[in-house]
């Protein structure tokens, strides 16, 4: 009460002037003090790890084809011919990597083997990025784990906890059926769940794709795609609401999903075939609908990372555009003077190069997303930390540049990240050690349609 008695004292005692001053000044401290509370702390990537698998699951495309020839239900001549086709065309090369199952002929499903597979993804994964941090497991307030199809009991995240013994009161999240765009999206919810965090709290994202179960033994070729193109590959990152240690910072996250299409929610859909064969259906349109929800997130991220004259004519072009009732298209800004560098899902050739040519890239541009898909194939959420890692291990990240991420997947989703680099690599990370001086190499563009 002395202190309120005082300034009352102070307040009838003090001119007009010096009120004025001290009510400015009164102000000033409320609105800052609501400002910093209500602020959103900045989220940083702490640092990534990509997983590499033993050089004994490596695989080429005509082992791999000669496997599913031999299989029971591909024993027709047109079947091997598609398939050759479809190998040829993928953009995928001769050393990417399959699980044990799929080395048998034929292929076979089995649960154990595929928690066999879980833990050898994401354990070495885990252990690489550990390596890299030096991170106190005590210090990990929030564990996010993706995966689409193979979701078992315990769960993978329970799996995670279990073998490192993290602390009960971890906040844990498992993912599922959100296709290969989850990862990003994973990463957009530690960033929101780290802004409630205590200060300096980490959290622990790790995305993988189980293959093991999910080979399809059917005739369809729309659901016969999948096994041409899916690899094993995982990743595990690090984030943090401390800047200490950090090598990226956390700018946006932008997602959208168009699953109120019915084309667009049906394009990546699995299924049973007419035989009752489980597998993943994609659809003839899928190239189509992902150019659609791209479309969409450009939408959001473009005033978000465009410099401002580029902003002011695609704003007069889409306002033109809406009011013409869409009979104009509008202007397409340059994103190349946005970025430095581009991670596009390396989903599969057909993708990549529907993205080039949407967004008038350069080769450059979508060089890591095609050496990515040529190595390693398609890892799902994983691919674009593969790329990154890509870009990084060249040398050609510096201080200051800024990472676009985009990911697709099921539902339909179009999600996207944008980072800026605050120290690059300071070694290359292991899942390009020893076969990045081979690379780039040259793959042939071309955009057509996969199940034709």
């Amino acid at each position: 009460m002395l202190l309120l008695d005082d300034l009352f004292f102070i307040w009838h005692g003090a001119s007009a002037h010096t009120r004025l001053l001290m009510l400015f000044l009164c102000v000033s401290t409320v609105t800052t003090l609501l400002y910093v509370m209500s602020r959103s702390r900045t989220v940083y990537i702490v640092d990534y790890a990509c997983y590499r698998p033993n050089s004994k699951y490596r695989i080429s495309k005509d082992a791999w084809i000669e496997n599913i020839h031999h299989s029971w239900s591909y024993d027709d001549n047109s079947n091997h011919r598609f398939l050759a086709r479809i190998s040829e065309r993928s953009g995928l090369g001769d050393e990417t990597y399959l699980p044990s199952c799929h080395h048998h002929i034929p292929p076979y499903n089995c649960l154990s083997e595929a928690r066999v597979e879980a833990e050898l993804s994401i354990f070495t994964t885990i252990d690489d990025l550990l390596v890299k941090t030096s991170i106190n497991l005590d210090a990990i307030a929030i564990l996010i784990v993706n995966c689409s199809l193979f979701n078992t009991t315990p769960s993978l995240a329970d799996m995670i906890m279990q073998r490192y013994r993290l602390r009960e009161n971890i906040c844990s999240v498992q993912l599922s059926g959100m296709g290969c765009s989850a990862g990003l999206i994973a990463v957009g919810l530690a960033k929101d769940l780290l802004q409630n965090a205590p200060s300096n709290a980490h959290a622990l994202v790790v995305s993988t794709e189980i293959l093991t179960g999910t080979y399809y033994t059917g005739r369809k070729r729309e659901m016969q795609l999948t096994d041409m193109l899916f690899r094993m590959g995982g990743s595990a990152v690090l984030l943090s609401t401390s800047s200490s240690n950090a090598r990226f910072e956390l700018a946006h996250v932008i997602r959208n999903c168009t699953s109120s299409d019915d084309n667009a929610y049906q394009c990546v859909f699995y299924e049973e075939d007419d035989e009752g064969i489980l597998g993943l259906n994609l659809s003839k349109n899928l190239v189509h609908v992902a150019g659609k929800a791209l479309e969409d997130n450009i939408t959001m991220v473009g005033p978000l990372i465009l410099p401002l004259s580029v902003k002011i004519a695609f704003s007069l072009s889409f306002i033109s555009q809406k009011v013409r009732y869409g009979t104009t298209k509008p202007c397409l800004p340059d994103f190349r003077k946005a970025f430095d560098h581009l991670c596009i899902h390396a989903g599969g050739r057909a993708v990549i190069d529907a993205v080039q040519h949407s967004l008038c890239l350069l080769d450059e541009h979508v060089e890591p997303s095609r050496m990515t898909l040529h190595k390693f194939g398609n890892t799902s959420s994983s691919s674009v930390w593969y790329e990154l890692a890509y870009s990084e291990v060249k040398g050609r990240m510096s201080k200051g540049d800024r990472v676009w991420m985009i990911g697709f997947g099921s539902g339909y989703k179009c999600n996207s990240v944008v980072l800026n680099c605050i120290q690059p690599a300071k070694y290359a990370d292991k899942a390009w050690r020893g076969c990045i001086y081979r690379y780039p190499i040259d793959v042939p563009k071309e955009v057509y349609n996969m199940v034709q």
